[in-house]
Order: C-alpha cells, then sequence, then structure tokens
C-alpha cells in the first residue's frame, strides 16, 4: 500500500540521517582550547563519544598546512611515523582517559609557530568524527604590584615578566568612599632575550592613602590584572589571569562502506 511505501521510505532515510551511507553512524567529536603560553605546556582539547573497544579507537591531531601529522594514537599506543619533523619529541594523547573519550594533545614546549588551524579526527567501531579548532600562542603571566616610597611622593609599580604580542595597559584608582581618582602612568616594553617576548613595567604616580588601584594589561588572548589596596596601615594585594577562549567547529563524518543499501530489498518487498 502507499502508506507502507511511505513508512519505509521514512525509515530509511532516517536510518541513512543517522548512520551516513556507511552503515556506521558519524559519532560527535568536539574541541575547545585555550591560547598557548610560549614556552609552557598546552593543552588542544577534543573529546568524543566513548567505546569500550580500545584497539578500535583511532585518534589523529594533523595541523593546516604541515605536512606530517602532529599526532596519531590507535590500538591503545602512539604512531609516529608519520609525525611532522616539528612536533617530534613535544605532542602526547591522555592514553589513560581515551577510553573515556578524551582526545585531547599535550602540546610541551609551545612555540609561537604552533598557532594555527588543527583538525582532531577520531575514529572507533561506531564511526567517526573529526572537530576543527584555531590555536593561538603568545606570552601572558600576572602582573606584580608593589609600592616605592620617595621623597617626592609614593609610586606604584606594576610589572609583568613575559607578554606577546604587545598589550595594552591601563590604570584604574578609587577611593573607599567610590570616587574615581585621576592619575598619571607611565609604561615600558623591554624585549626579551629569547626577542619574541616583552617584560612589561608601568608606573603610577602620586598615590595617596584609603584608595584602590588596579594595573589592567590586555591583548588579543589575555587580560590580567593586579589589584592593590593601600590604607594608613597596610596594603593588601590581589591578581587576576584571564584567557580568551575560541568555539571550535565539529565536523561528523562517517566511514566508506554503501551497508544501508540492504535495506532496499525490504523496501521494494513492500511495494
Amino acid at each position: 500500500s502507499t502508506t507502507t511505501v511511505i513508512i519505509i521510505l521514512a525509515v530509511v532515510i532516517a536510518l541513512i540521517i543517522g548512520f551516513g551511507v556507511s552503515g556506521k553512524r558519524s559519532i560527535s567529536v568536539t574541541a575547545l582550547t585555550s591560547p598557548g603560553n610560549i614556552g609552557q605546556r598546552g593543552i588542544l582539547g577534543c573529546t568524543f563519544e566513548p567505546d569500550i573497544r580500545m584497539g578500535s579507537i583511532v585518534i589523529r591531531w594533523a595541523k593546516a598546512g604541515v605536512a606530517g601529522l602532529v599526532h596519531e594514537f590507535k590500538g591503545g599506543k602512539d604512531h609516529l611515523q608519520e609525525q611532522d619533523a616539528s612536533f617530534q619529541g613535544r605532542t602526547a594523547v591522555f592514553a589513560d582517559q581515551v577510553i573515556g573519550g578524551n582526545a585531547s594533545l599535550e602540546l610541551r614546549d609551545v612555540q609561537l609557530s604552533d598557532a594555527g588551524t588543527y583538525r582532531c579526527s577520531v575514529t572507533t567501531a561506531r564511526g567517526s568524527g573529526a572537530a576543527v579548532l584555531q590555536y593561538r600562542t603568545g606570552a601572558f603571566s600576572t602582573p606584580k604590584v608593589h609600592v616605592e616610597n620617595s621623597s617626592s611622593g609614593d609610586t606604584l609599580q606594576c610589572e609583568a615578566p613575559r607578554w606577546s604580542p604587545r598589550p595594552a595597559v591601563r590604570w584604574t584608582a578609587y577611593s573607599d568612599a567610590g570616587e574615581y581618582l585621576p592619575h598619571v602612568a607611565n609604561t615600558s616594553y623591554e624585549l626579551n632575550a629569547e626577542n619574541i617576548t616583552l617584560k612589561v613595567v608601568s608606573f603610577l604616580h602620586n598615590i595617596t592613602a584609603n584608595a584602590t588601584y588596579t594595573c589592567v594589561i590586555e591583548n588579543n588572548i589575555a587580560k590580567a590584572t593586579g589589584n592593590i589596596k593601600v590604607t594608613d596601615f597596610s596594603v593588601t594585594r590581589g591578581t587576576n589571569l584571564q584567557l580568551v577562549n575560541l568555539n571550535a567547529k565539529s565536523v561528523s563524518s562517517s566511514l566508506p562502506a554503501c551497508h544501508w543499501m540492504l535495506l532496499l530489498p525490504l523496501y521494494l518487498l513492500s511495494i
């Protein structure tokens, strides 16, 4: 009957959408990362639908513009024969967490050149999927703020050892009563020995007691603040560092096979 044909067609279409043209369904793979701090350890986050069959799990990390792979993990161990030379000795996955759906990549000694577009591809017995993310690199550090006393008046110094690209620096000043205090600051940048990062030093002159001062250092990947509250009797400090995250793009795919074609005889028989 016509109704039966429509029902069978709907089932076939639903199966094609859910399982892909392969017969093995697409699996969900998602990624999210924070900017990498030059010279430090970075994490490129990637998760997927868990599969208890470790032997069937294949994780491949690739970077746009790089001929070799960034990292490959399959059958429960690393396979680095195709790894690009620029990543040798610097990558690892969390092998004990893979079975739980963690495909994240650890990247040691982050370099400025590590920035770019990465693809995390995962294949399991259930299917395959991938996620693309943008990884940014730079340098950022929390500032230290302290008071320098002199006969011409007290000055605040805000110093942060490593920043790149060059950040903007601004101060805010408020009295304990909440009144905005006018202030004058001057900032200098000094290139560090590796010729990539900058040391940032900013001075705020003619400060007064019973007020809170905040030094803000910010570029396109991080924002750091150093707070200092000065009273007649004490000095209280605090710091904060925030990184700018980028959402990643997930791309689902499936393995090349055509098992769904086996459903066609069911459709033909129903006509």
